[in-house]
């Protein structure tokens, strides 16, 4: 995880609070001491409990969950939203996207009758995390070392991401599909699944001028400009619409999900749609800068910023409810420019 690991650190950052956008390292949950005390408790799950005992096979190996679980942690990218999207409050979690409260987006508001302990994001409190007692944890999407996975399943059983999957790079079609098995409820999962495909379908039915067309999806903070790539969450939110990524960007493509894009390289950010939004800076950085504004597709008018932070927000964070307020909000946006 060497090279890689600092560029999911960059991208981290960004995705992170996205300012906020799919993790790149150094973002922010808040204090472990913020919310509520680990005397909250998970929402029961009812006839789950038939499922058990539950073998989940991830990058890890098999990790077996013998009970169902009633003290849930929530600790990696969208997991805590993905397991109140199946009817479980988490008595911790960690908040990517420094929403703050209940650590949560606005679209997940109101789910929980207690709110969870804040945990931290990169480097958690082991101990805060042991102090609430939990049976299972839940780290889909996250740095993934071996040492954070060893020192979490040495509290409670860890589900990591699945085989052959890297940090980070988890959908939230296998975050579901992972966190169902975990909570033994498969069913839900699988119906939550079916609502989203449905929810994309529909909106690229609505839109088929989507179908084929280029997608550069960009960020830009301190460090400058940077575009995404398959694997990535907003990339694969583009491309279920019908999108394809810009293949000039694409073959930027290393083992991370996010490539720095010089402003020598702007030129690679054209395509029939260039979709980009700010980290941590004004959105007037990017629409102001000289050499954005020379970028054939901006000048056609055929560009997104998303520079209002919850839509932003939302569009990074690819759980199932951000993405349904995405599809509601983002994509006309996206139908407007083309």
């Amino acid at each position: 995880m060497s090279s890689r690991t600092a560029l999911r650190g960059t991208a981290l950052r960004g995705t992170a609070v996205l300012a906020a956008a799919l993790v790149l390292a150094g973002c922010g949950g808040s204090d472990a001491g913020e919310s509520s005390t680990a005397e909250g408790s998970a929402a029961p799950s009812g006839s789950a409990s038939s499922a058990f005992p539950v073998t989940v096979t991830t990058a890890f190996g098999d990790v077996e969950v013998p009970e169902e679980p009633v003290r849930v942690v929530a600790l990696g990218w969208g997991d805590a939203e993905t397991a109140l999207a199946l009817g479980v409050q988490p008595v911790g979690a960690s908040d990517w996207l420094a929403f703050g409260g209940e650590g949560v987006g606005p679209w997940a508001a109101g789910q929980y009758d207690q709110a969870p302990e804040i945990i931290e994001t990169l480097e958690p409190s082991y101990e805060a995390i042991a102090a609430l007692q939990p049976d299972l944890i839940l780290d889909t999407k996250s740095p993934a070392t071996p040492e954070r996975y060893e020192a979490l399943s040495a509290i409670a059983p860890t589900i990591g991401q699945p085989e052959d999957v890297d940090p980070y790079l988890t959908t939230y079609s296998q975050q579901l599909d992972l966190i169902g098995q975990a909570l033994g409820k498969t069913a839900e999962a699988d119906a939550v699944a079916a609502e989203v495909d449905q929810a994309f379908a529909d909106a690229a039915a609505a839109h088929p001028e989507f179908e084929g067309v280029e997608v550069a999806v960009a960020a830009y903070s301190a460090d400058g400009f940077g575009a995404y790539v398959r694997g990535d969450g907003r990339v694969d939110f583009m491309e279920q619409l019908g999108f394809t990524n810009a293949p000039a960007v694409q073959e930027l493509a290393t083992e991370s999900f996010f490539v720095p894009v010089s402003e020598e390289q702007l030129p690679l950010l054209d395509a029939g749609l260039t979709v980009a939004f700010p980290i941590f800076v004004d959105a007037a950085q990017i629409t102001g800068n000289p050499l954005w504004q020379a970028i054939p597709s901006v000048q056609a008018g055929h560009s997104v910023v998303l520079d209002d932070l919850t839509l932003a927000n939302a569009f990074s964070l690819a759980t199932p409810q951000s993405i349904q307020y995405a599809l509601e909000n983002a994509v006309p946006l996206f139908a407007d420019a083309l």
